[in-house]
Order: structure tokens, then sequence, then C-alpha cells
């Protein structure tokens, strides 16, 4: 068991606390830092970035070789922990709660929690588990100062939450799953430009389109407004790894019959997954990966019309056609033609 005491003021000394125990090297690249470590304790990495309106970001990617216990004092930083685990799991208590408390916060689970002023938080990370963990972290005065000047149009749990600038209350909520979110923090990871000035910009719009989603979950939440549903965490995975498989290779021959057989899953299971997760059932789903695709083609390849059809995997080119204006209001020639118009004035 490796117990780590953390009593930093900020995201940067609470990292730099978790280095002094399992080693490591920090780096720096444009506010972007990043620690490294391949030790007896962990393989992986923590990167964090601090941004200037009371909030930042700190990601786990990281498998520890033995059980992890931190236990944050937050007599000096006390922040909102907005939580999700892309991968693996971790288990969180108050200070004044027993261990028969322990509470997990699971994969694809939205999870918000912040202490009581002067009291502790203790986090759990399991031994040999891989895993990828994005906390968005918020300082409540200097965020309220920056960006919320409509905090009153949060629900009421919520609202006290982000005005509680004296850490009266502890808060934790643990939400339903959300592969939205999923989706979204898996973004984090494809930013690879490496202008590191638009890297931190690109990096900064995910933390707020990340922040919205937790926030309308438990919004969804606390209103009952979350569409019950039959599945299983497990089949929730399956689903999202096939709707990952279609933008990825959109031009397959899918049908509800083939993907069934293939995911183990009914077809009803399926539908019920795809409208859970995506808001569309699985035709809907395959028809928009495929325009989304088709668009980018026109947009960034030299194919025409007809080249992206058959790339696409649609056979009728009138069909396209018509389907693409419906969705973005223009032909797929139009649209083209405006692409090439376009790159051909900004050459000259």
């Amino acid at each position: 068991m490796i117990t780590i005491q953390i009593t930093a003021k900020s995201t940067a000394g609470t990292v730099k606390q978790i280095q002094e125990v399992i080693g490591g090297k920090i780096t720096e690249r444009w506010g972007e830092y990043m620690l490294t470590v391949n030790s007896k304790y962990a393989t992986g990495n923590i990167r964090f970035i601090t941004f200037d309106w009371g909030v930042s970001l700190l990601e786990y990617e990281i498998t520890f070789h033995d059980e992890v216990t931190l236990i944050m004092d937050t007599s000096e930083y006390n922040p909102i922990h907005f939580t999700y685990c892309l991968e693996g799991y971790c288990k969180h208590r108050f200070g004044n709660q027993t261990e028969q408390e322990i509470k997990t916060l699971e994969q694809f689970q939205s999870v918000i929690i912040t202490s009581r002023d002067g009291g502790h938080n203790y986090g759990y990370f399991p031994k040999d588990e891989k895993l990828a963990i994005n906390v968005i972290q918020i300082t409540r005065k200097k965020f309220l100062n920056k960006r919320l000047n409509g905090v009153d149009a949060l629900n009421k749990k919520l609202y006290e939450v982000f005005v509680d600038t004296d850490h009266d209350n502890a808060f934790a909520y643990y939400g339903s799953y959300n592969l939205k979110l999923a989706d979204k923090i898996g973004a984090f990871r494809k930013v690879r430009n490496k202008n590191g000035m638009i890297r931190i910009m690109q990096i900064e719009g995910l933390v707020y389109e990340t922040l919205a989603l937790h926030i309308a979950q438990h919004e969804k939440d606390n209103k009952g407004d979350l569409p019950p549903t039959s599945l299983l965490r497990s089949e929730l995975k399956i689903v999202r790894s096939l709707a990952t498989k279609i933008v990825k290779n959109v031009a397959q021959d899918y049908t509800l019959d083939k993907l069934s057989l293939e995911s183990g899953l009914s077809q009803a299971k399926l539908q019920e997954g795809f409208k859970l997760l995506y808001a569309r059932t699985v035709t809907e789903y395959i028809r928009h990966a495929r325009l989304e695709a088709a668009r980018d083609y026109l947009s960034n390849s030299d194919m025409n019309v007809s080249q992206v059809v058959y790339t696409i995997g649609f056979s009728s080119r009138s069909y396209f056609s018509k389907i693409f204006k419906n969705k973005y209001g223009i032909s797929p020639s139009e649209f083209h033609a405006n692409v090439k118009q376009n790159l051909e004035m900004a050459a000259l």
C-alpha cells in the first residue's frame, strides 16, 4: 500500500507531492505540465494545465503497481472536482466517513465532489489497473468572478455548491453512465496540434464542453429526466465500441442484424443503446456517420461527389444528394464548389 499525503495549495503542488512518492520527471510546454513515470510504483503519466479563470485540468493515464491512497487536506486547496473515469475506476470517501462508506467512481460515470474547508478527501486507486481519469477542478471564488455570471440558472443543489465560497459543506454526486462524456474526454487525447498556444486553446475549449456535459448530466438526474434503461454498463460499452467502429469505417455494409450477431446484443438492446447514448436509431446513426464523413471528404480531399458517394458506402448519388441537403441545407455539389472557390481565393 502506498499512501500519499497531499497538503498542496494548487494542482501543480498536488502533482509535485505525488512525484515525490512515485518518482518520475515533470516537463512543461506552453503551460502544459506532464509527470512521466516508469518506476516500481507506477507506469504512465499525469498531466495538468491551469487556466486563468479558476479552472485546472488534471488527467491520469497511469497504472499503479500497488494500491494507492491519496489523503488530500482541503485546508489550503479545496476545489470542486468534476471527475470521469474513461478507463478503470477509483474510490472516494470524506474524512468524516468510515471505510464502510467508501464509494466507487465507476467507469463512464459523471461524479462531482467537494469537501468541507479543513476536511480531508481520501482517494483510492487500485493495483495493476490501467487508469484514464479526467478531473476538472474549479476554484469557486475565482471562477465566479471570471465566468459564472449565470450561476442562478443552475439547479438548486449545484447552485449551492458553486456559491459556497467559504467551503462550509461537503457535496458528492454520483451520476448515471454518460458515454457522451467518454467521447468528449477521449478528444483530449486526440489534440495533436504542435503549436503550443493553439493546442492549449483547443484543450481549453474541450474543458468548457466537458464541464457543460457534467452540469447537464446533474441537471437531468436532479429532474429525473434521464430515460430509464435496462442495459448494463458492459452492454453500453459494447454499443460505444460499435459506434466507434462505424465512424472509423463508414463504408462497411452495416445492418442491424449483422451488428446484433457481431455484438451478441439483441436488436432491441442495440436500438435502446443507440437511442440512449446518441439519440438516434442504429440506422440513423449509420447515416449520420456517413454524412459527416462525406462532408469531411468534400472539404479536405480532391474527390468529386461521385467518388465520395462510393467511398462512404452509398450506391445512389441521388439519394445521397437528397439526405445531404436535408441535413446541411445545401447540395453536395454546391458544397463542394464553395469549398473549391474558397481554396482558390485563399491561394490568391
